[in-house]
């Protein structure tokens, strides 16, 4: 039996501000006895070969992925060649599916969020091969309940998933999948229902500290976004340096992310407290 993750972003991450690489993800997941893990950034699919080896040799097999925004929700696209980052509405999923293999799973479906699948899942049942137990909810507070009846209902395996924005959230949900050590026997394994799922809820106190954690990342990923912005104009009018006149925002430090071969170029990161994720 494999300990697998299937829902995690890294700071490669589009969207969302992710104070973590994919190095410092394999790390903790191979601390915490994970064999395999997928990286499932939005919107788009990170090139996991230039981890693999890195990751094989502490024991992680990695699963290409992406965290899909189709007519507005959310859908987990898991171990396809080619195309899921084209996917736009539930027929292009429904075409994906019909010219290669992959997993696609249902996350968080029932949360409320309005990326959240709900009614588009009773809608597209044959479109998923999975439901995902998520790993945010208590023991008086857990939305995962109606995704759960909905997969009895509807003949679903579920998986169990902690989709990690921050370390601290990898570990206290997972699946164990009866599978061979490679992203097509795992996701074949899951599919076939050879899957069970751990999981234990979190006090209200750590819900809270990663509801804080994240909301606060949004918000530092906005100032930076801003303050991007601010430099490209000052560039353009020939103004002083906007961005380093305002180098702090509380205790963060605006720079170029020149030391991390493993993020995109899309903004300047924002340095971070590690003490604090």
């Amino acid at each position: 039996m494999l300990k697998v993750e299937l829902h995690t972003h890294t700071s490669d991450d589009p969207v969302d501000y992710i104070p973590h690489t994919a190095t410092d993800l394999i790390d903790h997941a191979a601390k915490l006895g994970y064999q395999a893990v997928a990286i499932t950034l939005h919107e788009r699919q990170l090139d996991v070969a230039p981890f693999r080896t890195y990751a094989a040799e502490r024991g992680i097999v990695l699963i290409p992925g992406v965290e899909r925004t189709i007519e507005g929700r959310h859908v987990l696209l898991l171990n396809f060649r080619r195309g899921a980052e084209d996917v736009r509405t539930f027929e292009d999923l429904a075409k994906l599916r019909s010219r290669q293999r992959g997993l696609v799973v249902a996350p968080h479906p029932y949360f409320p969020a309005r990326s959240c699948l709900r009614a588009d899942l009773d809608r597209h049942p044959a479109l998923f091969d999975a439901v995902e137990r998520n790993a945010m909810f208590t023991s008086t507070l857990d939305f995962n309940a109606r995704a759960e009846r909905w997969a009895a209902r509807h003949g679903k395996p579920v998986v169990g998933n902690c989709d990690v924005h921050r370390l601290r959230q990898l570990g206290p949900t997972y699946s164990l999948v009866d599978a061979e050590p490679d992203p097509e026997s795992i996701c074949a394994s899951i599919a076939a229902g050879r899957v069970s799922v751990e999981s234990r809820p979190l006090t209200w106190l750590q819900a809270a500290a990663t509801m804080t954690s994240l909301v606060w990342g949004d918000s530092v990923l906005r100032v930076a976004r801003r303050l991007h912005e601010d430099q490209r104009g000052s560039d353009r009018l020939g103004q002083p340096d906007l961005v380093s006149e305002r180098a702090e925002v509380e205790s963060f430090s605006y720079a170029p992310r020149d030391r991390d071969a493993s993020a995109s170029p899309r903004y300047a990161t924002v340095r971070h407290d590690p003490d604090l994720t």
